[in-house]
C-alpha cells in the first residue's frame, strides 16, 4: 500500500505593513505636488514681474490698486494645493469614484477660478499672466490623481 501526502503551503501574503509604506508613497507624491504648485507659480510670477507685468489689480468700484505680490500667489497656492489634497483625500475615503469626481471637481474649480481675474481692472499681461499662474497650480496638481491612495 501507497501512502500520498499532500502537503500545502500557506501562499504567500503581502506583510500589513506595505499598506502604510504605501501610504507614505502616497502622502510624498502629493506633498511633492503641492511643492511643485507653490514653486511653479511663484517662479512663474517672478519672471513675469521681471519682465514687466505690473500685477496692479484694482477691484471695481475702488480707486486705490492693490499690487500682488509673490507671498500672495504663494499663500494663494499653498491654500489651493492643500485644498485640493484634503479634498482628494475625503474622496478616496467615501468612494469608489475619488479620482474621477475630483478631476470634475478640480476643471470646475480652475474655471471658477478665472472669474475674478477678469472682474478686476488689470493690464492684459497681467490678466494673462495670472490666467497662466492658475492653469500651472492646475498642471502641478495633477499627480494627486496618479496615485491611488490604500483604504
Amino acid at each position: 500500500m501507497t501512502t500520498t501526502t499532500i502537503r500545502t503551503t500557506a501562499p504567500a501574503t503581502t506583510a500589513p505593513a506595505t499598506a502604510p509604506a504605501r501610504r507614505q508613497g502616497v502622502r510624498r507624491v502629493r506633498a511633492a505636488a503641492v511643492a511643485a504648485a507653490v514653486a511653479a507659480s511663484t517662479v512663474l510670477y517672478l519672471a513675469a514681474s521681471a519682465a514687466g507685468v505690473d500685477f496692479l489689480l484694482t477691484d471695481p468700484g475702488k480707486d486705490e490698486a492693490y499690487h500682488l505680490k509673490a507671498f500672495d500667489v504663494a499663500l494663494f497656492s499653498t491654500v489651493s494645493a492643500l485644498l485640493g489634497w484634503g479634498t482628494m483625500a475625503v474622496l478616496e475615503r467615501f468612494t469608489r469614484h475619488a479620482r474621477t469626481i475630483w478631476g470634475v471637481l478640480a476643471g470646475a474649480v480652475l474655471a471658477l477660478s478665472f472669474v475674478p481675474i477678469f472682474l478686476e481692472q488689470a493690464t492684459a499681461s497681467t490678466r494673462a499672466v495670472l490666467v497662466v499662474l492658475h492653469i500651472a497650480v492646475a498642471v502641478a496638481l495633477l499627480p494627486l490623481l496618479r496615485r491611488r491612495a490604500t483604504r
